[in-house]
């Protein structure tokens, strides 16, 4: 049998087995995002960074203002964590369109996206060192985990392409969503009863959110040996040909790539709408739990308790919209997604002070469209990137989503600045989502997909 007879069909194969060991890497990665990144790290990290700056609580009066010496620069212990977090973004948009084209001329891209997974779990699950005035580490290893998860989740993502078919992408890619949600809220829930209970388990609370932040870090790398073992390789197909090295090869790939993409108007349509719209989600994601707190007044341990719903619910919202996209294809069902993104920040707008029900009515609102419309933009794009080139086309994905997902926090930040207030701050965010929705509704989807190459699914 010749070697372009044993390769995979140019759309993928309907392979369940393989799908359902894919689905496992959303649930290994999630409890990282949610756990670390989302909730316990950062205070943690800026506790570490006051105790560097000042020594430890309760050795000096009153507030403390001394500053970090970064690298010569002197920087507030409150601002770190807020700009390690762009240093890693833009390392990241930087590395990934040459992960990207490496994996895309891989012969085992599950070995590939592994390795990256492990390494940024060691270093997640290295944060359970970090403690006293040890702000130095920290800064390393959220970078370094920061970095390989997006590089892994390239690779992840491209994998989608070989193991489902065109009319499958929306049910598959909105199963990974929900089971990473769940496994965000399920460890979450363990984490923060350890950090409520501490005293109770006769440890104190710093000791507690390390142990915590170690457990994210194991539970990521143990889970990932489920996708390793449990999908399987697959010669690369229609690459560039380009001479030299792998790395050589792999920048001819992805020089080549950038300069024909204007031959794909359709799929950087899509892409210049994605990049829009999804600011806007992770800038009302970011910026829910301040407006709670400082705008509407809320104790942290009730916001604690509205993440924890968004995460539940966006469970059942991508499954949900997994549903939807099955009858009405996921161009519409995203630019419904959309309308109701629209009205979650007006209705943020409206909301009253101090009233615990609409707010609780409003995340369960933000955790049906948040899974929904972002597993859908996955398996969208999913049809239209070029064969053979899935991979590098996903890092372009995840890199402009890297690049450019500060904005939305500009304009939230400095709207709030000029108003002295954070509703019309949430209120400027439609404009993310009015002109992310004007420019989908411009991509034809058949078009796109053949346009790319690829075989239009049943229901476009």
């Amino acid at each position: 049998m010749s070697a372009s007879a044993s390769a995979p069909p140019a759309d993928g194969v309907s392979s369940p087995r393989e799908q359902r060991a894919w689905y496992f890497y959303d649930w290994a990665n999630s409890a990282y995002v949610t756990t670390t990144g989302a909730v316990l790290f950062a205070p943690y990290l800026t506790s570490v960074a006051q105790e560097a700056a000042c020594g430890p609580a309760g050795t000096y009066e009153g507030s403390c203002t001394a500053d970090l010496d970064v690298l010569g620069l002197a920087v507030s212990p409150g601002s770190l964590v807020f700009y390690l977090v762009p240093i890693a973004t833009i390392l990241s948009a930087l590395l990934l369109p040459v992960v990207g084209a490496v994996a895309d001329r891989s012969p085992s891209k599950r070995t590939l996206m592994a390795r990256f997974a492990w390494v940024g779990a060691l270093a997640a699950s290295c944060m359970v060192f970090i403690s006293g005035g040890g702000w130095q580490l920290g800064a390393v290893l959220l970078v370094v985990a920061n970095v390989c998860l997006g590089s892994s989740l390239v690779i992840y993502d491209a994998i989608l392409c070989d193991i489902a078919v065109p009319d499958e992408r929306d049910r598959v890619s909105s199963r990974g969503w929900a089971l990473g949600y769940g496994a965000g809220a399920l460890l979450l829930s363990l984490n923060l009863a350890l950090v409520t209970l501490h005293e109770s388990v006769g440890i104190g609370e710093g000791t507690a959110v390390r142990i915590c932040l170690l457990s994210a870090g194991l539970w990521w790398g143990a889970f990932t040996f489920i996708p390793f073992r449990g999908l399987r390789d697959r010669p690369p197909r229609d690459t560039v040909p380009v001479r030299g090295g792998v790395l050589t090869r792999s920048f001819g790939q992805l020089w080549v790539t950038l300069r024909e993409l204007r031959h794909y108007p359709q799929t950087l349509l899509f892409l210049l709408a994605y990049l829009l719209y999804n600011d806007g989600i992770q800038t009302v994601i970011g910026s829910a739990a301040v407006y709670g707190q400082e705008e509407l007044g809320f104790e942290t341990s009730f916001l604690i308790s509205a993440i924890l719903l968004v995460q539940f619910v966006a469970v059942a919202g991508a499954l949900l919209f997994g549903r939807a996209a099955g009858r009405f294809g996921s161009r519409r069902t995203i630019m419904g997604g959309l309308v109701i993104w629209v009205g979650v920040v007006s209705i943020g707008y409206l909301l009253p002070a101090g009233r615990m029900v609409p707010f609780l009515v409003l995340a369960a609102l933000i955790g049906l469209v948040m899974g929904g419309t972002q597993a859908l933009s996955r398996s969208f794009y999913s049809q239209i990137v070029p064969r053979g080139r899935e991979a590098e086309y996903f890092s372009l994905y995840q890199a402009c989503e890297r690049g450019t997902s500060w904005f939305g926090f500009v304009v939230f930040g400095v709207v709030q600045q000029l108003t002295d207030s954070y509703r019309p701050a949430i209120l400027a965010l439609v404009v993310f989502f009015v002109a992310g929705l004007a420019l989908l509704s411009r991509v034809d989807p058949r078009r796109a997909i053949v346009e790319a190459g690829n075989t239009p699914p049943r229901v476009v």
